[in-house]
């Protein structure tokens, strides 16, 4: 009894006292925010990549040699430089699947090992497109570990091979050459910068193209992120004016993956300073990014991050009130699905909170916001909820309506005012013919 006792009181709370219940339901709301970040952080804010195991390239004929054997490294170290190219290839694949281990692939054993320039030198073989492809699988699992992990296939010269690769008439060696890249491009700024000096953003952004496989474009889009990040120092604007245009064509892309990764790169490039901001916007992007403030996907939504910034940071340049008449006009167009009419109170207060601020680093244009904001009946909206039984809510909307919609800087028509009298009283003239108005409702 007891037992059900608590279910049902579980169940109150889950429907009942959703919305009241506001200690309980602020701290639910940190515990989803935290597992958000770290989803974000897990998902979205890989630096590197290991590519898991799977079948390929007739795994059961290459390697057949190898089934129900313990390979050593010793034998695959012999085999991997053997004259013979079956036995060449069957040890460079085991290498690889050693390394696509999903728990503790053994790198630095492989790395010891002395087999990176044995790896590095299949990479030029042009006649065996198969042991390019498992040779770059490898090298690309290997610098998917450690920095120092990822130092040592650079310092084995790889890099100017994989961009090579980028040219081959193979597919999955130019898309394994691509992941490559964005591994080591992602250990931070200055190999990105060491790799976009040999020329890779031409021809990454070549592979931006219909008829390219879905996942190809993910691995691209994502690379492009890696090239955005960090900002000490930033990439290089020269590579900022190559990336935007690309970025202006994958925000339209209707793949939730690519369509979050080109946020987060907008995103990205946004934290290098307000000359990289200004190229953002004057790349033409910012409208674009509007309506995905309402996007279904919530992973999506995180180009409100990089919205919210391009206001406060522009907030005195020209296209600022743009930027926020923009937002505002989204705003009423999803006039029916308005957040001020939802029942939850923590997100009404924090839409008030939203337009209050706007309303604020709007300045001399709050006038205007204000009437777009009357137009897509807001101001209704704000007037209902101050009588909101939350008091925080209808203070907040009393504040709103008193310092921007109070009509006390609105002119008064001179000839409604009442002339004033010799002793300071107001004489009304009942026989004043004043223009009526026809109204209708």
């Amino acid at each position: 009894m007891a037992e059900n006792a608590g279910l049902d009181n579980h169940r109150i709370k889950s429907f009942k006292n959703k919305g009241r219940d506001v200690e309980t339901m602020r701290r639910h709301r940190n515990e989803v925010t935290v597992e958000l970040r770290k989803n974000k952080r897990d998902e979205h804010l890989l630096k590197k990549r290991n590519v898991p195991q799977e079948e390929s390239l007739e795994d059961s004929d290459v390697d057949s040699d190898f089934k129900g054997q313990n390979v050593t490294l010793e034998a695959i170290l012999q085999n991997a430089v053997s004259d013979n190219g079956l036995i060449q290839l069957n040890a460079v694949q085991a290498a690889r699947k050693l390394l696509s281990s999903d728990r503790n692939p053994p790198i630095d054993d492989l790395i010891k090992s002395g087999i990176l320039p044995i790896l590095v030198k299949c990479l030029e073989r042009d006649d065996n497109p198969s042991l390019q492809f498992e040779a770059a699988w490898a090298l690309t699992n290997i610098a998917s570990g450690t920095s120092q992990q990822t130092q040592a296939v650079v310092k084995s010269n790889a890099v100017p091979l994989f961009l090579r690769l980028l040219h081959s008439p193979h597919q999955n060696v130019c898309e394994q050459a691509v992941w490559a890249l964005g591994n080591i491009i992602g250990d931070g700024p200055q190999c990105r910068d060491y790799v976009i000096s040999l020329g890779v953003v031409k021809p990454l952004l070549s592979f931006i193209n219909p008829s390219i496989p879905i996942t190809f474009l993910r691995n691209v889009t994502w690379v492009i992120v890696n090239l955005c990040r960090n900002k000490d120092p930033p990439p290089p604007m020269e590579t900022v004016q190559e990336i935007l245009p690309a970025l202006c064509v994958l925000i339209y892309h209707t793949d939730i993956n690519i369509l979050v990764d080109t946020v987060w790169a907008l995103s990205y490039l946004t934290d290098g300073g307000n000359e990289q901001i200004q190229m953002v916007i004057d790349s033409g992007v910012v409208p674009f990014l509007v309506p995905l403030l309402s996007h279904q996907e919530v992973k999506v939504q995180v180009c409100v991050r990089f919205v919210g910034r391009a206001i406060m940071t522009t907030a005195d340049h020209p296209l600022s009130v743009p930027l926020r008449r923009e937002t505002l006009a989204h705003r009423r167009r999803q006039r029916k699905s308005s957040l001020l009419s939802v029942k939850d109170s923590q997100v009404v207060q924090v839409v008030l909170d939203g337009l209050k601020n706007v309303l604020i680093m709007a300045g001399d244009e709050a006038s205007t916001i204000a009437e777009i904001i009357e137009e897509c009946g807001g101001l209704e909206k704000i007037e209902n909820l101050q009588q909101h039984e939350n008091e925080d809510i209808y203070k907040l909307a009393f504040e709103i309506i008193d310092q921007y919609f109070s009509g006390d800087d609105i002119d008064e028509d001179p000839s409604l005012i009442p002339e004033a009298t010799q002793g300071g009283t107001f004489s009304f003239d009942p026989a004043t013919n004043l223009q009526t108005k026809e109204f209708k409702f």
